[in-house]
């Protein structure tokens, strides 16, 4: 899959630390790469390799299109999440027409769930030191 003078369209998505930048090849033969290896090598779970390819699975363009994923930060499935959102968003801007099936399946939504940050006085974000009343 030869990237160079070719046409895309692109897409981030990100989930907690995890960040993914998603470019997307029409008229292509399938292909998902993540990094430098096949989303098959890269993803050692079942449920990771579905996370990544449901957007193409829930429009039915799987064989239509290649895609080139870099990801940064975060575990595996906060990784195969933000792929999920970056490719969402790569075909709303290939096609418009896609916005309402992948908005009813929920994969343009942005978790935005993180981390809590620690308190002063408290051992981690909400968890106080144990009471003593004497």
């Amino acid at each position: 899959m030869a990237t160079q003078n070719r046409a895309y369209f692109y897409g981030v998505g990100r989930r907690k630390t995890a960040r993914a930048t998603v470019k997307l090849f029409p008229a292509g033969s399938g292909d998902i790469k993540v990094g430098e290896n096949s989303l098959r090598e890269w993803a050692d779970d079942d449920v990771i390799f579905h996370n990544v390819k449901a957007p193409l699975d829930v429009l039915g363009v799987k064989k239509e299109y290649d895609v080139e994923i870099r990801v940064s930060g975060g575990g595996k499935k906060a990784q195969s999440e933000s792929a999920r959102l970056g490719i969402a968003r790569a075909l709303v801007k290939k096609d418009g027409e896609f916005r309402l099936q992948l908005k009813e399946a929920g994969f343009l939504t942005r978790d935005a769930r993180v981390k809590e940050r620690k308190k002063p006085g408290l051992k981690r974000a909400r968890k106080a030191p144990q009471f003593s009343k004497r």
